[in-house]
């Protein structure tokens, strides 16, 4: 594990002067560019809401990889390649009878293990219908469906994000679900690299990041930030959801970031307290073969203040003020993808040594996407 702490870090720890300029650290030769780095399949993904799955199928992704969700008479989510054995026709077009999925052109029907259960025209005796379809492993958790895209035999072993604020009596959640058209990773950079404020300073007012330190580790990067507001308009949800009160004040506030792969999470801590009063997990979900658009799959859970019902008054405005600063990211983001594509490449000129070390995690932790991801010729 790797420790870098910024200037005024704790005693004993050597800091650089603060007044020397930033020193870029070359990128050494031979690496892959991390734009052409896929996600990493074996791993759980949401790739729905669970509100979403009810009584029709519902067309998912991962990596191009197409998917139809269903859910059956027994309760229980079902994922299956999204395409009929037969004549290849979306299964997400399809009805949902019992347990079982028919598609919307021959009825051939489909168990939640891809099997054909059913070929409504075949004589008993004559022929054997073909094996079916892929079926994807499926767990529900959190409001959301995750799938695991990789290698089956995997997925009992792997586990699911541990989100204890979801769901507890002291918390309450808002859920993100929204498409950005980049690649995964500038996402993990953009809520990593907290130097990017002067973006957001018509939401936040001059809000001040100090890098206090951060760890970095072949899987994870953890960032801690001190945020103090330097004056300004500052979006009355801002205050709210760092626990300011209805009357707001200014306050010094700690702000842990971490990259675990392949997910990311934030969270808050106000001067003067001891815990968070929010945290966030995030998941950067790829759609596209290229892997240059990823779904936002986020859930912020917030404390409950003394107050009872103010969480109740003050939702509207919290959620008006992560959805400005969320389009100002997203806006960012995707004019990098664009400034990908047009050159081809990534020339970033990147001097923050904490963006550097995530950027190897994921490369590191990432599987190479194939030279000819869409179709060729």
């Amino acid at each position: 594990m790797t420790e870098t702490t910024s200037p005024g870090g704790p005693a004993g720890i050597a800091a650089p002067d603060p007044g020397s300029a930033p020193t870029a650290q070359p990128r050494p030769g031979g690496l892959p560019d991390l734009r052409r780095v896929g996600a990493h399949p074996d791993h759980w993904y949401p790739v729905a809401l669970s509100s979403q799955v009810r009584g029709k199928p519902v067309a998912a992704v991962f990596g191009g990889e197409r998917m139809a969700l269903y859910r059956g008479a027994s309760g229980a989510v079902h994922a299956l390649e999204d395409r009929c054995a037969h004549r290849q026709v979306p299964l997400s077009m399809g009805v949902v009878e019992g347990d079982a999925l028919r598609c919307c052109y021959h009825a051939w029907a489909y168990r939640g293990d891809g099997r054909i259960s059913q070929i409504p025209y075949l004589p008993k005796g004559v022929g054997r219908p073909p094996r079916g379809v892929r079926a994807f492993p499926v767990r529900e958790a959190y409001g959301l469906v995750f799938v695991f895209p990789g290698d089956p035999a995997k997925a009992e072993a792997t586990a699911l994000p541990v989100l204890p604020e979801y769901g507890s009596a002291r918390h309450r959640t808002m859920t993100y679900s929204r498409t950005v058209r980049c690649h995964y990773s500038f996402m993990h950079e953009n809520l990593l690299d907290m130097n990017h404020q002067f973006l957001h300073r018509g939401v936040v007012g001059r809000l001040q990041p100090k890098l206090l330190g951060y760890e970095a580790d072949a899987r994870s990067v953890e960032a801690r930030y001190l945020f103090t507001h330097g004056g300004g308009r500052r979006n009355r949800g801002a205050g709210l959801l760092a626990a300011e009160g209805i009357g707001g004040s200014d306050s010094a506030d700690v702000m842990t970031i971490r990259t675990e792969y392949p997910y990311q999470t934030l969270t808050l801590v106000p001067e003067k307290s001891d815990h968070p009063v929010f945290s966030l997990w995030v998941a950067y979900v790829p759609e596209d073969a290229e892997q240059r658009t990823c779904h936002v799959y986020g859930l912020l859970m917030i404390e409950k203040p003394r107050v009872p019902g103010a969480v109740h008054l003050a939702w509207p405005l919290i959620r008006r003020f992560t959805e400005r600063v969320f389009a100002e990211d997203r806006m960012a983001v995707e004019a990098e993808q664009r400034a990908w594509d047009e050159q081809g490449e990534d020339r970033n000129h990147e001097v923050f040594p904490l963006i550097l070390d995530v950027r190897e995690v994921l490369r590191s932790n990432g599987v190479p996407l194939s030279p000819c991801a869409r179709p060729c010729g």
